[in-house]
């Protein structure tokens, strides 16, 4: 069963499949009979009762749970708070931003995250791992002026009268 946002009447899922040609699911409602009335969902959140006890194995979290919640190195030192998560194949990572770092990419990953422990308020990290004291993400990395060549196979980059401008 899935609720449309904001409402209590029941979408009783009938059938369910992956999208051939790109990410996400094609759902199929009882209560929805034709396109039009399915025009009626599009952009809509659809929402789920959930049961954190069963549905969820210990020591998981769902990603709005995260968010919020105050990363520390394992010195104690406040690197910022998550602001986001997103997944890369089987990996989530979390935004984590407002901290003296500046903003970065927090890979859950157990060489990097001791401490993940959304419900009680604490993910902790070995800051060592993650080289905070680069760049920050928001500052662009300045390098130098690419050097070119003085000749070119199309022309470019010769000086006007060069003599090896000149065809053999």
């Amino acid at each position: 069963m899935l609720y449309r946002e904001g409402t209590a009447a029941p979408l009783t899922i009938a059938s369910a499949g992956p999208v051939e040609d790109g990410p996400g699911w094609r759902l199929r409602f009882r209560e929805i009979v034709d396109r039009d009335a399915a025009e009626g969902l599009r952009d809509a959140y659809l929402e789920t009762i959930v049961d954190r006890g069963t549905d969820l194995e210990p020591g998981a979290a769902y990603w709005h749970e995260v968010i919020g919640t105050p990363v520390r190195g394992l010195d104690g030192t406040v690197l910022g708070t998550v602001a986001d998560v997103y997944r890369v194949a089987t990996a989530e990572v979390l935004v984590v931003r407002g901290g003296p770092p500046g903003e970065f990419d927090l890979p859950v990953v157990n060489d990097i995250v001791r401490v993940f422990a959304p419900e009680q308020g604490e993910i902790v990290v070995d800051e060592t791992v993650l080289d905070l004291g680069g760049a920050a993400v928001d500052e662009p990395t300045v390098r130098p002026p690419r050097k070119r060549p003085r000749w070119s196979r199309h022309g470019k980059g010769r000086a006007p009268g060069d003599p090896s401008a000149e065809a053999t």
